[in-house]
């Protein structure tokens, strides 16, 4: 008998399809959002084999064949969602200040918290994520998204931009007297053009996939946010990067810094919450996309003493006004959180402030699925549930088109046909 058994596997390992079938799945949601439109197909399955999806439609026409059928009954189905900017290296700033994490924290601390978040972001069905700022880590988030791309520790796709590129003396840990040297400083110094060039040529040296750009920051007479690099020293880094394959976004609050960003060349402006009409419809002609970061600023209130039952502070009204202006517009809008200021895993909340501020639920699932993966040139891999694409997807109970609060409620999530969580 132990003889049959073990031929019988042994048949079972050479035959053709045998080993396969562990490895194809039949998803069977109420209803399928796959982010080719803002429509819902009730009654859609998907196919799913190997690490791509291989059909998606109507359950009559999609046979399972030797497939494993999952029920997901009362589940909507959508594209795995996309954290489009996030910080793995930071952890909430009500547990401990910006300033401690990058002055006291050791390296190897901040890269354990940093696994636990990046387990967090993908249980929670952020399958890939664009992080931008190590904040003192250095090239940690290279050694992080390797890490995850070689299955060691379990994380969403990644694409990193290591340390960020600031003009010198705007950046911090601040708060020492002029005589102090501060090190390590939050990102990387730059004065010039040629030292743009050179920042720009070791950043790529050490990994990065996309370079990141302060346009602004608070370094004016009285701490307020002011443009910092002009717009040649950002030209020289877009362009830098663009001759390597990579492109580049810019942190831009004020609309001088926003106009010198897109001026420059960037492809996304991350926060512009003192964006105004004239500078959204630049970047709409420009075809840059807005990373509105609405949860950050939420947070950041909050921390600061505002209680949400209250009348908000001044600087979420301006923020609120912006999102309503960059709606007006016409302008991209992609789905990024700057998650890191608050709590990993926490990332719907974004999108539930997107809804909550004006935008379609539909759409608030547009922007962090198709248009976030258009904005990582990555829509011929992610993004959509189609055919031939990697098979990130996510399954929430309710209808998140319908109540966007729906994200919070994860059934299944499923990362390059590996399924991550099950009902």
């Amino acid at each position: 008998m132990k003889k049959t058994t073990t031929a019988l596997l042994a048949l079972l390992a050479i035959l053709p399809g045998a080993a396969r079938a562990q490895d194809a799945f039949l998803l069977r949601p109420d209803r399928v959002f796959d982010a080719t439109s803002t429509a819902v197909h009730e009654g859609w399955v998907v196919l799913v084999r190997g690490k791509r999806i291989e059909a998606v439609g109507p359950r009559s026409r999609v046979k399972a064949g030797n497939a494993q059928v999952i029920d997901l009954a009362g589940t909507t189905l959508l594209p795995g969602l996309i954290e489009g900017h996030g910080h793995m290296l930071l952890h909430p700033y009500d547990e401990t200040s910006w300033n401690d994490q990058v002055m006291k924290e050791p390296l190897a601390l901040r890269v354990a918290r940093a696994v636990n978040h990046a387990r967090a972001t993908l249980e929670a069905g952020f399958t890939t994520e664009r992080d931008l700022g190590t904040e003192g880590a250095g090239y940690a988030d290279v050694g992080l998204r390797d890490a995850i791309n070689e299955g060691i520790i379990p994380g969403p796709r990644m694409f990193v931009a290591g340390p960020a590129t600031v003009a010198t003396g705007s950046y911090g840990p601040k708060g020492f007297g002029p005589e102090v040297t501060v090190s390590p400083l939050g990102a990387m110094e730059v004065s010039g053009v040629e030292d743009m060039i050179h920042a720009v040529r070791e950043q790529i040296r050490r990994g990065t996939d996309w370079l990141k750009l302060y346009a602004d920051y608070r370094w004016g007479p009285h701490g307020e946010a002011m443009p910092t690099f002009s717009i040649a020293e950002m030209r020289a880094g877009v362009e830098t990067a663009a001759s390597s394959g990579r492109p580049t976004s810019a942190h831009a609050t004020t609309p001088e810094g926003m106009r010198r960003a897109v001026m420059a060349g960037v492809e996304t402006v991350e926060h512009g919450d003192r964006g105004t009409p004239d500078v959204f419809k630049l970047m709409a002609e420009h075809d840059v996309c807005y990373i509105p970061t609405l949860a950050a600023s939420q947070a950041i209130a909050i921390y600061s003493g505002w209680d949400p039952k209250t009348a908000p502070p001044a600087s979420l009204t301006r923020k609120w006004a912006s999102f309503k202006a960059a709606l007006d517009s016409g302008v991209r809008i992609c789905a990024g959180s700057d998650v890191g200021v608050f709590s990993h895993g926490d990332n719907a909340w974004e999108l539930e402030l997107m809804a909550e501020h004006g935008m379609k639920p539909a759409d608030v699932l547009i922007a962090a699925t198709r248009e976030d993966a258009r904005m990582l040139h990555m829509q011929d891999q992610i993004g959509t549930i189609r055919p031939g694409l990697l098979a990130d997807l996510l399954a929430v109970q309710g209808d998140p088109t319908r109540d966007i609060h729906a994200l919070r409620a994860v059934r299944f999530v499923m990362k390059g046909g590996q399924i991550v969580r099950t009902p």
